[in-house]
């Protein structure tokens, strides 16, 4: 364990970028509770034994190829040290956290596990990420060879995808919606309040960005995906395989089954709420398929001035690349463009990075470019080639050699003048970027730059060939990514709640050590009836483990009264008690 970092690292961990370690946080594995303890274990112990029949064959024997036990929640230790062999990691996280952040864990192969765990009223379904919707629900299938390079590949692509103001927001009220849902005595006003939020922002009909089209597939296939025929699939997605009671709804025929294809990516979903269809692939293969489709509609692929404007409109950290493979990451503000609709200029504002082949150009980090930078784009005017094209001999006759005095004209009717300093070539020899002293850029009646701004760096490029979202170079912008002010809540235990936590303990550990003391357990069980009416699971612990036939039988009487004084809790029970049989008739 690595205390300066307070998290159990390993060598795909620590290669992260500084701006996805910010995210991960200790497990404190001490901090799960005996009740935390019994709700892992029954909700694994069900769905092995139904999944086993429903789910795609990688589930079952990817439970023990990533060190996941029935018994206990897995520690990040354990699990990290069997996924290795896999050529994967696991990082405990708070929550949701950002998009682009998500994506991104994936792309270098950390799991990222949200280490809370849902609370026993929510023990069907939450929609918060928790331990067993991480780490029961995803890690299994990543054994599965082609599932993980899918996996690695959507978390590639997902990372560069240009996300909307929207994105963000919707974000930030889905992780408020359920840390409150999650969080202990919180008002109901105030988790109508936040669900109310999720519903408007759901509800505005705004233009799908690239990272909604991409979270979009990642939640038809990822999340919720079935696999094999629309007749008779099978589940591999997370969401379904952590979800007792979703993983059952989804098989009836009031949900309906559609052929995976692109047309998920432009299928929205309600995060809160049970999914009326579902999309059903053939195999892990054909994903990789339609998510190669899907990359090609991309900006990182296409470029151009619709790449630029989606990366204005986004308001964040996002990178262009040139023909002439020139990177500039910052926040964009600004283009204009022919009749064409050809980009002819480009603004960034504030910090801006330079960079070739992802790697930051010397002296032209964000401390060279703190109030942002600009450039004209395009052929020269009467001049067949392009600046980027142009050999020695054409560089000399145009003077585009170090201390000329220069003055031109694009295509466009861009004017620059000013003394040449000098340029900074590509791996082929030819120049990406002219710096000028004393330059005035000129565009019809407007100044685009004047000499009392400084020196003036000149990108050269014909066009935009990229666009996406992030830092070309990760050093350059080590914050790239801000973490979430709503932070997770702790709950605070009441003394009976510690009291009903001592009663699970003592009740485990009675099972693990395989002692039959049915005085404690009469008297627990006693004590449940008349001061924890709300609690159905430790009883349902004592009936597994009691050989008292009396007590027994009053036990199921009990649970059986409970489903009728609280119908909610009748797949819960009944489910519980038939679980029970099934074992004992297996035994």
């Amino acid at each position: 364990m690595d205390n300066t970092k307070g998290f159990e690292s390993n060598e795909l961990i620590d290669r992260l970028p500084p701006h996805l370690k910010q995210f991960i946080k200790p497990q404190d594995y001490e901090r799960y509770t005996p009740i935390n303890q019994a709700v892992w274990r029954y909700v694994m112990r069900k769905n092995v034994q139904y999944l086993s029949k429903m789910a795609h064959e990688s589930y079952v024997n990817g439970l023990e190829q990533t060190g996941i036990s029935i018994d206990s929640i897995p520690s990040m230790y354990g699990m990290n040290r069997i996924l290795k062999k896999i050529g994967w990691a696991a990082a405990a996280v708070d929550g949701f956290i950002p998009p682009n952040a998500f994506m991104e864990f994936q792309a270098y192969k950390v799991l990222v596990i949200a280490s809370d765990i849902r609370q026993l009223e929510n023990i069907e379904y939450t929609p918060a990420p928790d331990i067993i919707h991480e780490s029961a629900g995803h890690a299994p299938i990543i054994a599965n060879p082609d599932y993980a390079e899918y996996l690695r590949r959507l978390g590639e692509l997902g990372a560069k995808a240009i996300l909307s103001r929207h994105d963000i927001d919707l974000y930030e009220a889905v992780r408020k919606l359920s840390i409150l849902k999650e969080a202990e005595g919180t008002p109901e006003k105030e988790i109508e309040a936040a669900a109310l939020e999720v519903d408007r922002l759901q509800a505005m009909e705004v233009e799908l960005s690239e990272m909604a089209q991409m979270r979009n597939l990642q939640w038809w296939s990822v999340e919720y995906g079935l696999i094999g025929d629309t007749e008779n699939p099978k589940i591999y997605g997370a969401g379904l395989l952590s979800s007792i009671g979703e993983s059952k709804w989804c098989m009836s025929g009031e949900v309906n089954k559609i052929p995976y294809s692109i047309d998920a990516a432009y299928q929205d979903f309600d995060i809160t709420k049970p999914q009326p269809q579902l999309f059903v692939t053939p195999d892990f293969s054909y994903l990789m398929e339609v998510l190669e489709d899907y990359a090609t509609t991309m900006s990182i692929r296409k470029g151009g001035y619709k790449g630029l404007q989606k990366l204005i409109d986004s308001e964040m950290v996002g990178t262009i690349e040139l023909s002439t493979g020139l990177q500039i990451s910052g926040q964009f503000s600004r283009m204009i463009m022919n009749e064409d609709r050809e980009v002819i200029f480009f603004k960034t504002e504030g910090s801006t990075a330079l960079a070739y082949r992802n790697q930051e150009l010397i002296g032209h980090g964000v401390a060279a470019h703190p109030k942002g930078f600009s450039s004209p784009l395009g052929k020269l005017k009467r001049i067949s080639l392009a600046i980027e094209d142009m050999g020695p001999v054409d560089l000399k006759a145009y003077n585009f050699y170090d201390g000329k005095w220069l003055s031109f004209e694009f295509e466009s009717g861009i004017k620059v003048e000013g003394l040449n300093v000098t340029g900074v070539r590509n791996i082929q020899g030819k120049l990406m970027l002219i710096r000028l002293k004393d330059c005035t850029v000129t565009y019809k009646d407007e100044v685009l730059f004047m000499p009392e701004y400084g020196m003036f760096d000149m990108a050269v490029g014909k066009e935009i060939i990229s666009a996406f979202a992030g830092a070309a170079d990760y050093n350059s912008f080590p914050n790239l990514y801000e973490a979430s002010k709503v932070l997770t809540v702790q709950p605070v235990k009441s003394e009976k709640t510690i009291r009903l936590e001592a009663y699970y303990r003592t009740v485990r550990k009675l099972r693990e050590e395989n002692i039959s003391d049915e005085k404690e357990l009469n008297a627990i069980f006693r004590t449940i009836k008349s001061a924890y009416t709300n609690d159905w699971l430790l009883a349902l612990e004592i009936l597994e483990i009691s050989k008292d036939e009396a007590l027994k039988e009053q036990i199921t009487a009990y649970l059986l009264d409970l489903v009728e004084q609280k119908p909610n809790l009748h797949d819960l029970i009944t489910d519980g008690i038939a679980m029970l049989k099934e074992e004992v008739s297996m035994s």
